[in-house]
């Protein structure tokens, strides 16, 4: 789960915003004005997620996070392709999207799902995980992008669509239950 948050592909619209929009021949301004308003989006999204996150539920966020980035990266390949200053209103939906769901509610669940007793080797054994995907996902891209150019985000999309699939089939929610009784839920199975 740590590791699908990052190679769902949406740290290098971060990483690589002066890329991808000098790609559809953006000036260095909008280059630079684009950049303040996915910082904008990426903070207004993250504050609503910490309001719904336990309104709505983890897994529900999950499944909009993966399943709404598979279908913005798919027009954003395809904007990218015809070189569409309308990428941007999708690039900034991806953010927002993200923001809301996949970032702050995979930190949520890698706190909540593992028992007491391993909790903490557990915990950084997730985090390690989740900073060696981002350290993937940030190299790979620029190989990606040269040889793929706006289908990189095809890639980026078959992942997430893989994404939604496990945290249908795998991810218990766990809104509303103590540690005990998330501890219980997961020893189950």
């Amino acid at each position: 789960m740590a590791v699908f948050q990052q190679l769902c592909g949406i740290n290098v619209v971060f990483n690589y915003t002066a890329t991808l929009f000098e790609s559809i021949g953006a000036s260095k301004d909008d280059q630079l004005l684009q950049t303040v308003f996915i910082g904008g989006v990426n903070l207004l999204f993250t504050l609503l997620a910490m309001v719904l996150v336990d309104k709505l539920g983890r897994k529900p966020l999950m499944l909009l996070g993966a399943g709404g980035l598979a279908i913005l990266y798919l027009f954003i390949s395809q904007l990218l392709g015809i070189k569409s200053p309308a990428v941007s209103w999708f690039l900034l939906s991806a953010i927002g999207i993200y923001a809301l769901t996949l970032a702050p509610v995979t930190w949520v669940l890698i706190s909540e799902i593992f028992p007491n007793k391993v909790r903490g080797t557990a915990t950084s054994i997730a985090v390690l995980s989740l900073w060696a995907a981002y350290f993937i996902l940030t190299f790979t891209f620029p190989v990606l992008y040269n040889r793929l150019q706006d289908k990189t985000f095809f890639v980026y999309a078959a992942i997430c669509a893989i994404g939604f699939v496990f945290v249908l089939k795998k991810i218990k929610e766990t809104k509303g239950k103590t540690l005990e009784e998330m501890e219980a839920v997961f020893s189950l199975h």
